[in-house]
């Protein structure tokens, strides 16, 4: 039987996100805007979305006198991940 997706993680762009943030851990807005090629609209309602899940952690502070917004996975986020691709492989195997 197929289990349920995710709907979080299910769409494309968060998706996207959290996929980076597994390789990297933590990356800043800009850095993920470029990797998804989203608007900075769309990215940060997406990454809201993430945030009230409780799969990023979202820092805003100052460098260099401008603003800054850095994402980080938290352990909720990795723990989402790994089922959603457990789950999805469900869906790829072949039962004879």
């Amino acid at each position: 039987m197929f289990k349920d997706l995710n709907p979080i993680l299910h769409s494309q762009l968060r998706l996207a996100i959290i996929s980076i943030l597994i390789g990297v851990r933590e990356a800043e807005f800009t850095y993920l805007r470029e990797k998804t090629n989203a608007t900075a609209g769309n990215l940060s309602v997406q990454i809201n979305k993430l945030k009230e899940a409780g799969y990023i952690d979202i820092a805003k502070q100052f460098k260099d006198n401008y603003p800054q917004t850095v994402c980080r996975i938290t352990a909720q986020g990795v723990a989402a991940f790994e089922e959603y691709v457990k789950d999805l492989r469900s869906y790829l195997e072949i039962k004879k």
